[in-house]
């Protein structure tokens, strides 16, 4: 009896003890919410409410990152761009700057090279051809040359050779006298090809008293032209510088001996030949001048010769002379 009065008690007890304690934890959700408990919550519950909306904020940032390289990115190829743009645009700028710098500097070559020729034709000619010439002479004697190299003469019908009445003083006026040099060489000689030019490439002036030409030329060797002697060699009449002191000559070279005619008729022949064709139209006197060297040089242009400015076998067989 004893211990069931002491189970009922304690019974009693327990349940007051239980009452009390459920009594006391009942309002605690109520009054104090535990904030802390939410991040725990937000993060084990994915969806609903608040813990939704942080969910959110998160890939944002991923965003936010992803953005920033994007840009990164972008900015790096728009840079990388501009530069190699801008070093093409360089490049094609000083290749540019160097074609145009070269071709310049071509022209001014080429220009160079022509005024260069010009002045070496007029240079050739400038003892034999006072004044005289026509346009474009450089590249008509270039062309000229190369023709009579190659042995294009025209030649003309075949003209009887005549004997003229020549002065026998000659008109200094118009024919001027040369001064002798010695060992003086024909300018442009050395480009003149071919066998009939040699005595042109071997001239050379020289200067000896009279009884050295008579040792060396004898007999009709000799001839007197406006008081001046000639000697004859190889085809041709020479000027003999120093047989006399005061001699008067006109040109100092070789003159073909057309037909074997003294130096002043072969002159006069030509003259008379280039006058029927339109290049001489001075007087037939006999001397190798400037307006003849002049006229002679002209035709030898026109007609694919060497421009030798005198009298030699390949312009007189382009006449019909020889």
């Amino acid at each position: 009896m004893r211990i069931f009065v002491v189970l009922i008690c304690n019974l009693a007890l327990f349940s007051v003890v239980y009452g009390a304690q459920k009594q006391e934890n009942k309002p605690q959700p109520k009054k104090q919410p535990q904030p802390a408990h939410h991040p725990a919550q937000a993060t084990a519950r994915p969806a609903g409410g608040t813990g939704a909306k942080k969910m959110t904020t998160a890939p944002s940032g991923g965003q936010k990152l992803t953005r920033q390289t994007s840009t990164a990115v972008y900015h790096g190829q728009q840079g990388k761009k501009s530069q190699t743009s801008t070093a093409t645009y360089h490049g094609q700028k000083a290749k540019a700057a160097q074609a145009s710098n070269a071709a310049y500097q071509a022209q001014k070559a080429k220009k160079n090279q022509t005024q260069a020729e010009r002045q070496a034709a007029k240079a050739a000619n400038a003892d034999q051809v006072n004044g005289a010439g026509r346009p474009n002479e450089a590249k008509r004697a270039a062309v000229a040359n190369q023709n009579a190299a190659k042995g294009k003469f025209a030649k003309n019908k075949p003209i009887k050779p005549q004997h003229f009445n020549l002065a026998k003083q000659a008109n200094t006026a118009k024919a001027p006298p040369v001064k002798f040099q010695q060992g003086r060489r024909i300018q442009g000689s050395q480009n003149w090809q071919g066998q009939k030019y040699a005595v042109f490439r071997n001239y050379q002036s020289q200067w000896h008293d009279r009884n050295w030409w008579h040792n060396h030329y004898h007999g009709n060797n000799f001839v007197f032209v406006f008081g001046a002697p000639y000697y004859w060699n190889a085809g041709y009449w020479f000027p003999a510088w120093g047989y006399n002191a005061n001699a008067y000559y006109a040109w100092d070279g070789p003159i073909y001996g057309y037909n074997r005619l003294p130096p002043d008729q072969v002159i006069a022949n030509a003259q008379s030949a280039l006058q029927q064709q339109g290049y001489y139209r001075g007087e037939v006197d006999g001397l190798i001048g400037p307006l003849t060297r002049g006229a002679i040089a002209d035709y030898q242009r026109d007609h694919g010769l060497y421009v030798t400015s005198t009298i030699d076998q390949p312009t007189l067989q382009s006449l019909g002379m020889s």
